[in-house]
């Protein structure tokens, strides 16, 4: 051990710890397990807890030893000690003492040990022995270190959530005991550890009500997670469940999970149908969820099918056109299991019409009719055409033939359309369903379209070959879909035909190639109505701004005048996560400002946050709703997969949780602007309705800051000449910010011999020192960070200590901001 080391720790000598940081880490590192080991002697004497000497010499060393651990990469090295005296605390009583909750000396040296460690979560072999440690630090009694170790869980559950796997009961008892944080944990635990999960899954379904909105997301993640792998085990919670569909900023998640579990468990939702009926009629949005649902229970019985066929044919009628796809796939997926529901008819009534109201029409009179008693099958299946015709003429057989091959050539387009579509659907893994929603949907509608156009082509033919031979000219007409399923056209070998409009003698018959021309034309169109539609029924994100587009102007109005909208995000990677990297900029760009050449760049550990309000920046400027397509939602859809963690939302689903961020999270975007002091440098102007740098916003100071030689602030700092912050040596200094510089004297008065200035444009930043449990005397205290050197300074009072990191930022970006423009000049 260095013998430094060794002396301060065997006589606990507290006058010789503050000399430990004048050695060099390399010096010490190979010594540091040993002094570990003596550490945790010290820490476990029965004096430990009364003698405040130990104590002091103790937290000096472990912060010199974590430290040169941080600067020499080398916790691999010790990470064995380290966990060892970091486990040592957990046999001593952690708990806050007294009136003023004190943390304990064991619970300062887990507080400090613990960042140094878990900050390591990307590192195997220190997370192997870290993780149980840190899974009982959860049961210690002491709630602020329990948050603090869930923090660090949550992100070693993104790098190795397989450590973590084995210590799921532990972790779940924790969440039920209210350390809520660690719901983020489950999501990525389930996979490998479902069965535990599934003991305590009623439990944590029935804390969905004491939970805060971030913390709710969380379980609902996990209850979907559940939903999608096995549903089964989310029947018996269906009834809670369905009771949270009142929160409206659950109910469209909870919708989804539902929609799983009835797939596997349709009985388990049949009484709570009415209930979704409710929320279906409140809340039109959501109507697909409903209706897959009510598909789903229909497919239990003839009886439940016939029940809710009643209820999804209603809907089909009255609902606007974007749900009408997925309501007619469940009716259809009914009518294909119990055919008998509309006498076996069910697909002549699809391709009878391309108007879903009149197929809602025609559903609505084959239900009633079944449930006549003596109702004939042969009532739904009307005679062909042909039957009623001559069949000797050769000149209808030659014009037919010739119409027919017209038509194969049709069918062989829409055949090749069809198969190119499908080659791109894959097949729902949903049980008891045949067809997939948008491979269904767009075969309906294909089938529909061509149907409708063959017809049109073949009786246009026909007409004109009857025609000619009774020496009659006319244009057949489409029969009606009600006429064709109305018990007058049933038997229409013994009735009158219905008229058919003819046109003057002077105008002939339709051609027929102009016939089939018409008809390849309208199924073109379909075809183009189709994709649109489909486009805009799949863009979820689309619905979801195009319905609070009032509300998205309206929380900006006031957003942009307290948080700044970055210029430029990038997704940068790091060993604590993804973080963006954002720059701003003055938009005026006047002669004096700040940032014409350059950017204020900050990083951010919440990216997520500021791609949404990114978004709902770019929705408030546009007059009509964004969509997945638009370029700009797709760069910012391509930034949100750069940070996607396993079991994350996709980008569509994160939007549209919620429509406007919470408060507190706003504020914690504040937060991090004022720690790195933008607020100094950035200002909102309402006359330019942006965010314009002091410079700019500040035009009448602009020219006494650029004067030669003029002092921008001049006065008395406190320099402290010895960097750590436990060691208080002060000397007082006069300094002067003028120009390029930060001039300051030897002594007190300004009289006397310079001293080697700083030079603002090597600068690299200006913070505010941190405010922790042992800095609690450095409150006006700040950094001054150069490629050489660092500076510590201290202020008379905090609104001095504001004063100068205000004119120090803002004279530094003006030293950059003129190295940047000479720089382009000489190029």
């Amino acid at each position: 051990m260095h013998q430094l080391f060794s002396q301060v720790l065997s006589q606990r000598d507290l006058s010789r710890a503050g000399d430990l940081f004048s050695l060099e880490d390399t010096e010490i590192e190979a010594c540091l397990s040993q002094a570990l080991d003596q550490i945790k002697a010290i820490s476990c004497s029965q004096d430990y807890l009364t003698n405040d000497n130990d104590q002091a010499v103790v937290e000096i060393c472990i912060t010199r030893i974590t430290t040169a651990i941080r600067e020499t990469g080398s916790i691999e090295q010790h990470s064995t000690a380290l966990v060892g005296l970091w486990e040592s605390c957990l046999e001593h009583n952690l708990t806050p003492q007294g009136e003023n909750t004190e943390d304990t000396p064991h619970t300062k040296i887990a507080s400090d040990i613990t960042s140094c460690i878990l900050q390591n979560y990307s590192c195997p072999s220190v997370m192997v022995l870290a993780v149980p440690v840190a899974v009982r630090f959860l049961q210690s009694g002491n709630r602020e270190l329990s948050r603090n170790m869930s923090s660090y869980l949550s992100l070693a559950a993104i790098a190795k959530a397989d450590l973590l796997a084995e210590h799921t009961e532990a972790m779940t008892l924790s969440v039920l005991g209210g350390n809520h944080m660690l719901l983020r944990v489950l999501p990525s635990v389930y996979p490998r550890q479902p069965d535990t999960i599934h003991c305590h899954l009623g439990n944590l379904t029935a804390m969905m009500s004491q939970l805060e909105s971030p913390e709710q997301q969380h379980l609902i993640r996990l209850i979907q997670i559940v939903a999608e792998q096995h549903p089964l085990m989310l029947s018996p919670q269906v009834p809670t469940l369905v009771s949270y569909l009142e929160d409206q900023s659950l109910t469209e998640a909870l919708l989804g999970a539902l929609v799983d579990v009835s797939q596997a468990s349709p009985s388990s939702l049949v009484s709570f149908l009415p209930m979704l009926r409710i929320v279906g009629q409140q809340r039109p949005a959501l109507l697909g969820h409903v209706a897959k649902i009510h598909g789903a229970v229909g497919i239990i019985s003839e009886t439940h099918a016939r029940s809710v066929l009643v209820y999804l044919v209603s809907c089909l009628g009255s609902m606007e056109h974007s749900f009408h796809h997925t309501l007619l796939l469940e009716i259809r997926a009914l009518t294909d299991r119990y055919p008998s529901l509309l006498g076996g008819c069910g697909k002549d009534i699809y391709r009878m019409s391309n108007s879903f109201t009149a197929i809602a029409r025609l559903l609505g009179r084959r239900l009633e009719e079944s449930t006549a008693m003596h109702c004939r099958v042969d009532e739904a299946c009307p005679p062909s055409p042909r039957a009623s015709l001559p069949g000797g003429g050769g000149g209808v057989r030659g014009s037919e033939q010739r119409l027919q091959v017209k038509i194969q050539a049709f069918e062989e387009k829409m055949g090749e359309e069809r198969g190119e579509e499908d080659e791109a659907e894959e097949d729902s893994p949903a049980p008891q369903r045949r067809y997939s929603l948008s491979q269904a949907v767009r075969e309906e509608r294909r089938e529909m379209r061509f149907n409708r156009s063959k017809s049109l082509a073949l009786h246009a033919g026909r007409s004109r070959s009857i025609n000619s031979d009774t020496g009659e000219d006319g244009d057949g007409s489409e029969p009606s879909p009600d006429n064709m399923f109305s018990n007058t056209s049933v038997n229409s070998q013994n009735q009158e035909a219905p008229p058919v409009e003819r046109k003057p003698k002077g105008d002939g018959p339709m051609p027929l190639t102009a016939a089939l021309d018409r008809a390849v034309k309208e199924a073109e169109e379909g075809q183009s109505r189709e994709k649109e539609e489909e486009r805009e029924d799949a863009d979820r994100l689309f619905i979801h701004l195009r319905d609070n587009m009032e509300s998205i102007r309206e929380f900006c109005r006031d957003m942009v005048q307290q948080i700044p909208i970055p210029e430029q995000c990038a997704i940068e990677d790091s060993n604590r996560g993804c973080a963006a990297k954002l720059s701003f900029s003055c938009p005026l760009k006047g002669h004096y400002c700040l940032y014409a050449k350059s950017c204020f760049n900050m990083t951010s550990r919440q990216p997520h946050l500021w791609i949404h309000i990114m978004l709902l920046h770019l929705q408030s400027k546009s007059s009509v709703a964004l969509c997945s397509k638009d370029e700009c939602v797709q760069r910012l859809s391509t930034l949100w997969e750069k940070t996607q963690l396993k079991g994350a939302h996709s980008f569509p689903m994160a939007m549209t949780q919620n429509t406007t961020p919470h408060r507190k999270d706003l504020d914690s975007l504040q937060i991090q602007l004022e720690e790195v002091r933008f607020f100094d440098l950035f200002g909102y102007s309402e006359e330019e309705e942006g965010w314009l740098c002091f410079m700019c916003n500040n035009p009448e100071k602009a020219t006494v800051v650029n004067q030669e030689g003029q002092p921008l602030i001049e006065g008395k700092l406190k320099e402290k000449q010895v960097r750590w912050k436990f060691i208080k040596r002060w000397k007082t200094r006069y300094f002067t910010l003028a120009g390029n510089q930060l001039l300051f004297r030897r002594g007190k008065s300004k009289d006397e011999l310079d001293d080697i200035p700083i030079e603002l444009s090597k600068v690299q930043s200006v913070k505010v020192v941190a405010k922790k449990r042992r800095d609690r005397g450095l409150p006006r205290a700040f950094e001054i960070f150069t490629d050489s050197k660092t500076y510590v300074l201290k202020a008379q009072d905090e609104k001095h200590a504001e004063e100068w990191l205000q004119c120090i930022n803002v004279a530094v970006a003006q030293a950059r901001e003129r190295e940047n423009r000479e720089a382009t000049t000489y190029l």
